[in-house]
């Protein structure tokens, strides 16, 4: 989970000033958490207290209302009677990482939690095959599985092309909110990574929906490599220092995790 908030934040400040580098300062003061981060929250909260998911989304959407929300997504936030409004955007993916990380042990009940929070808004099927596709990547990330088991089994159960490095995909790669043009993409610049900064460097190098890249790309390498902690110390004390809610929700998160490995 900290893995998407982070891709988040640092691949904020390039998502309209997008670059084709990896060269470049990872945290920065002009870095900010979007609406990725505030999804992935909220799913978060769902998950952990079994929380019904159209109104407890909207609410915490409602909380932070300046966080660049999709155009649909903006709408459906305030709508009296929310329904699924046939998406295929990538704001599927960038939200998910939880439904990995709180069913680590069962694979089915990780992607029945993908399902249960994706249908809310993007129930197109490339929608719910993205979501997915990076809970799946996610758990076999935790399961030990190395990158190239990871990249034939995703490759397998939906039919991703994950066969382009990520030198290749920079080369042509250009913007795009749809889940079918960014989760193959994110997932494979997790599997090339060599740690969980390199894997964000790589997300946001394509020069495409940085912090999206970032969030799907963010919290597979999590789990392939772990997140240093000074990462974590700087995100929770300087990006989140006036998201409260956040920041509990990720304690809860965390101390889930600790207790069931114990």
């Amino acid at each position: 989970m900290l893995g998407a908030i982070i891709g988040d934040i640092v691949g904020s400040v390039y998502e309209w000033n997008r670059i084709k580098t990896k060269d470049f300062e990872f945290f920065t003061s002009r870095c900010f958490f979007t609406d990725d981060s505030v999804c992935t929250a909220a799913v978060a909260d769902i998950l952990l207290h079994d929380l019904p998911p159209t109104e407890t989304m909207q609410k915490w959407c409602q909380r932070y209302p300046d966080c660049s929300y999709g155009g649909m997504f903006g709408k459906w936030i305030y709508e009296d009677t929310p329904e699924p409004y046939d998406s295929y955007g990538n704001g599927a993916a960038m939200r998910v990482s939880p439904a990995a990380f709180l069913h680590r042990d069962d694979l089915d009940a990780a992607l029945a939690a993908s399902d249960t929070v994706t249908a809310i808004t993007h129930n197109h099927p490339e929608g719910m095959k993205g979501a997915r596709a990076t809970t799946h990547a996610i758990w076999l990330a935790f399961q030990g599985k190395s990158p190239a088991a990871i990249c034939r089994i995703i490759t397998n159960e939906y039919g991703y092309d994950l066969t382009q490095t990520v030198d290749e995909i920079r080369l042509e790669y250009s913007f795009d909110e749809t889940c079918q043009g960014t989760v193959p993409q994110a997932i494979t610049c997790a599997l090339e990574s060599v740690s969980f900064e390199d894997a964000v460097r790589n997300a946001i190098s394509l020069g495409g929906d940085s912090d999206t890249l970032a969030a799907i790309a963010g919290p597979i390498a999590e789990a392939l490599h772990g997140i240093p902690k000074e990462y974590i110390e700087k995100t929770v004390t300087k990006y989140l220092v006036e998201a409260d809610d956040i920041k509990t929700v990720i304690k809860e998160m965390y101390q889930s995790y600790n207790s069931s490995s114990e």
